[in-house]
């Protein structure tokens, strides 16, 4: 009996860690706002599944990712000019 108990508990926290980990960030919202609308605190459900805004999640909140410097202008004729190389199989002969 307490071998089940305990295989029960090692296959819960696995699913939680998959949930947590790998689940698209739309459906770790739904889980948050479901399981915050049953009583449990959402800030610490945010932050347990990811969903908080953070840099990478593109919000803008940070204002780290504002006006960012133009990329270089590509080079005139100063280098030498591109050459296409072509690859011959040996089957396309036959």
């Amino acid at each position: 009996m307490w071998q089940e108990i305990i295989v029960g508990i090692i296959v819960a926290a696995a699913a939680l860690h998959a949930a947590r980990k790998y689940l698209p960030a739309a459906w770790r919202q739904q889980i948050v706002y479901v399981l915050s609308r049953r009583g449990l605190p959402q800030e610490k459900l945010a932050r347990f599944f990811n969903t908080e805004s953070s840099c990478s999640s593109g919000c803008g909140s940070c204002g780290g990712c504002g006006d960012s410097p133009a990329p270089p202008a590509p080079p005139s004729d100063a280098g030498p000019a591109r050459r296409v190389i072509r690859i011959y199989s040996a089957a396309a002969g036959k």
